[in-house]
């Protein structure tokens, strides 16, 4: 009976998380609705609605569009952070980034364009009056 029971109550899908091992390597696009870490190297992109660890490890080549992202090693791309962007000591990073929050720690290296806090389309597209 308590079998019945637990497939009844299945665990939220944000409570799983997918690993990428080091050693591993993807070509092709993830989404998912849970966290992934990646510790390995990945071509393609990765659109997730939890949070993203890349480890000191791990590389990215792609855009990457998650609520929450931390890079410990490499990525090269877009980076759409819609919370907050994590840039750890070992981390290097080349591309555009946007993020609602970024922190980056001494050692960090990154090469390129970030746009921080909430930006609307009306902001984006306005243009400054003449005088």
């Amino acid at each position: 009976m308590m079998k019945s029971n637990q497939k009844n109550n299945p665990e939220p899908d944000a409570k799983h998380i997918n690993l990428i091992s080091k050693g591993t390597r993807i070509a092709g696009d993830i989404v998912s609705e849970g966290d992934i870490r990646i510790d390995g190297y990945l071509k393609g992109n990765i659109k997730s609605k939890g949070r993203l660890v890349v480890g000191e490890s791990g590389a990215i080549e792609g855009e990457v569009e998650c609520v929450n992202v931390e890079v410990a090693g490499k990525v090269k791309g877009k980076i759409s952070a819609a919370e907050l962007l994590t840039m750890k000591s070992t981390a290097m990073v080349s591309g555009e980034i946007t993020a609602s929050k970024l922190s980056v720690e001494p050692g960090s290296l990154f090469s390129g364009t970030c746009r921080m806090g909430q930006v609307t389309e009306k902001t984006v597209t306005e243009t400054p009056k003449q005088p």
